[in-house]
């Protein structure tokens, strides 16, 4: 399997050519991409802490009931595993943003998952919620738009990225509900 360098490497070679015009235009296009890509998941990786509390916050003030005796977020050690959910979800969405596929993050993370929420009782309105919140974040760190934000970036347009990412989040709502 040939990466996006060797392929026009090849292509050049076997024309007895230059790298140039349109296959050098591609691969700008395809480091830039791919910069923005990285730039993303830096972003989201660097606030992911953030991102998760500020989710699971948000969903226990639309809820208080949460974290009263009973609720599911009731003890140190429920909140503990909320938390640890939000940030196993989104180091997955990172990863599927990373690659540009959403296999990695149907397979390890969603997979399952609706069964395992049903099994333990936790309100999948609530945790669709919180994934909301946290689609919202992380596409304001991709935007450029967080009040927050803890890294410069480099300048471009990065609506099909927050895109992206904002679908995968989706898909991890459909996965809950």
């Amino acid at each position: 399997m040939l990466d996006a360098f060797s392929r026009v490497v090849v292509n050049s070679d076997t024309k007895a050519a230059y790298v140039s015009g349109s296959d050098l235009q591609a691969l700008k296009t395809f480091i830039t991409d791919g910069n923005k890509r990285l730039d993303s998941v830096n972003y989201i990786v660097s606030n992911s802490s953030c991102i998760v509390s500020d989710a699971v916050s948000g969903m226990i003030c639309e809820n208080p009931g949460l974290i009263s005796p009973g609720g599911n977020c009731y003890t140190n050690r429920r909140m503990a595993a909320c938390l640890r959910d939000g940030e196993i979800i989104l180091r997955y969405v990172s990863y599927a943003i990373l690659a540009g596929d959403p296999s990695v993050l149907e397979d390890r993370c969603l997979n399952g998952l609706k069964e395992t929420y049903i099994a333990l009782g936790v309100p999948t309105n609530s945790s669709v919620r919180a994934v909301n919140i946290m689609k919202a974040s992380a596409v304001a760190f991709i935007n450029n738009v967080a009040s927050q934000r803890k890294v410069e970036v480099i300048q471009g347009d990065c609506s099909a990225l927050a895109s992206e990412a904002a679908g995968y989040c989706d898909r991890v709502s459909a996965a809950i509900s």
